[in-house]
């Protein structure tokens, strides 16, 4: 409830019957524990951002070395090669995209939607637990490939094309994932204890990122 700044104090403010002077104190008191508890609802999540923008960048460049290795597969350059264009190679335009992404927009918006759930389903039943996999399938999950395809979309001056990038990989991509997010998804509700769940769907992401980041660029 206090990460998601509802403070009781801070609405109904405790009914004593006491003189006006003496009540001054109390009120005062919740007053200012609201402010920081309300300060801290809103603050940006900067742990969870960073953390999301890392695995971004990590699975974007698994996806990078992939598709050169793909590429260079029929040719006969050797290995040392490959390591010395390793940084000359790598499109880090298209990294710095996938990184603001993530610090931007998916480690903030994951933080809140993991702490929306928790607080509205607290008990660890399985008809919770099917409940948060299912909206996270049908609501986080369409959210997430509609704003990275936007995001990507926007950093390359392609919003026009956005539609047809829709129509063209978001149903594939949507599908790809009920496949690996539904498992994972389903274990992270049901072992993983709140505090490390953020964390662990984030290793997860490290894949999907790796898979998505690929599929964007086609």
């Amino acid at each position: 409830m206090e990460s998601l700044g509802f403070n009781i104090w801070g609405i109904f403010p405790p009914f004593h019957s006491q003189t006006p002077r003496k009540r001054r104190n109390p009120r005062s008191k919740s007053d200012s524990s609201v402010e920081p508890t309300g300060g801290a609802a809103f603050r940006f999540p900067i742990k969870q951002a960073a953390t999301a923008a890392t695995l971004a960048v990590t699975g974007d460049t698994l996806a990078q070395l992939r598709e050169r290795w793909v590429n260079n597969k029929s040719s006969s350059h050797p290995f040392k090669d490959d390591i010395q264009t390793l940084i000359s190679d790598h499109n880090w335009l298209r990294s710095l995209r996938m990184a603001s992404y993530g610090f931007l927009l998916y480690g903030p918006g994951s933080y809140a939607w993991y702490q929306y759930l928790e607080q509205v389903m607290p008990k660890q039943t399985v008809q919770n637990i099917l409940i948060k996999v299912l909206l996270n399938q049908i609501v986080l999950g369409p959210c997430v490939i509609a704003v990275v395809f936007a995001w990507n979309n926007l950093w390359l001056g392609k919003l026009s094309e956005l539609p047809n990038k829709y129509q063209k990989d978001a149903l594939r991509t949507l599908l790809f994932g009920f496949r690996f997010w539904v498992p994972v998804s389903a274990l992270n509700f049901w072992v993983v204890p709140l505090q490390a769940r953020v964390a662990f769907m984030s290793m997860g992401s490290i894949f999907w990122n790796f898979w998505l980041s690929s599929t964007m660029i086609k």
